[in-house]
């Protein structure tokens, strides 16, 4: 009984993602008229031609992949000091920084747009990849800064003080005996980074609104909406180019992602 309750909706959730891969690889007029229909009677390769080419996906992929591997590697810069300093450090406030981060989830994105978008036009980054960097990056990254800390709390302090015996200062500590440490964890806030920045679109857009050649793939899908049509097959297609590489690093960082977040939790 719970399996026939359980198959429509599976297939409900599925069926999305299974009408994009499918409209992707048929005809552009047989998508228009198929309807929800999710068997192709013809099969063609245009769709992702249009996209690569046509639609500048070569360069916005390029833009996507440097825009993402910037700001996860920034991303676990900052949150695994941050966990650390909030996990083991005697820091005054820590409580209050803890609540304000906590808060900070409940904003909206959009909420904080407009400043971020002066500072970096003060500092003459605007309509560059440099601006996208900073904007995804440098907002508090409040789940990965609780994970590394979740993480960090649950190391035995003997390992800290036996760093400190053989001559290891605060960040030698950190870099040499923590972090290694924390590489489950490192994965699991590689893999939610890499999705964030990958599928972002308010920041890239606000900051490429001027220079269309660097927009990234979640903006370049946008401009399969025309004025008065949408261009389904473009679109599915371009869709798919986008989420090929989201899936390949989940699959690659897998075990490491479900044993971050198993860590986290126990700490």
């Amino acid at each position: 009984m719970t399996h026939l309750i359980m198959l429509p909706l599976v297939f409900l959730w599925f069926y999305p993602y299974a009408w994009s891969v499918v409209s992707s690889i048929r005809p552009q007029s047989e998508t228009i008229l198929g309807g929800a229909n999710l068997i192709p009677q013809e099969f063609t390769t245009e769709n992702f031609e249009r996209a690569w080419n046509q639609a500048q996906f070569d360069a916005y992929t390029l833009n996507t992949v440097i825009v993402t591997i910037s700001v996860v590697f920034l991303t676990i810069a900052i949150s695994s000091l941050a966990g650390y300093a909030l996990a083991r450090g005697r820091m005054p406030g820590k409580s209050i920084i803890l609540i304000a981060l906590v808060g900070s989830m409940f904003l909206p994105k959009g909420f904080t747009i407009i400043p971020v978008y002066l500072l970096i036009d003060a500092m003459g980054l605007n309509n560059s990849l440099m601006a996208i960097i900073l904007a995804e990056a440098g907002s508090a990254h409040v789940m990965p800064i609780l994970l590394y800390m979740g993480f960090f709390a649950t190391i035995p302090a003997e390992m800290e003080e036996a760093a400190k015996v053989d001559g290891a200062g605060y960040f030698r500590t950190f870099w040499s005996v923590m972090f290694p440490m924390a590489m489950p964890v490192t994965a699991t806030v590689a893999i939610f980074s890499f999705i964030g920045a990958w599928n972002g679109f308010l920041t890239p857009l606000v900051f490429t609104l001027n220079a269309p050649e660097l927009r990234t793939l979640g903006v370049g899908i946008y401009a399969f909406f025309g004025e008065n049509t949408i261009d389904w097959g473009g679109l599915a297609a371009a869709a798919v180019i986008a989420v090929l590489p989201v899936i390949v690093v989940f699959l690659w960082l897998q075990k490491y992602f479900v044993d971050g977040i198993a860590g986290s939790i126990k700490g």
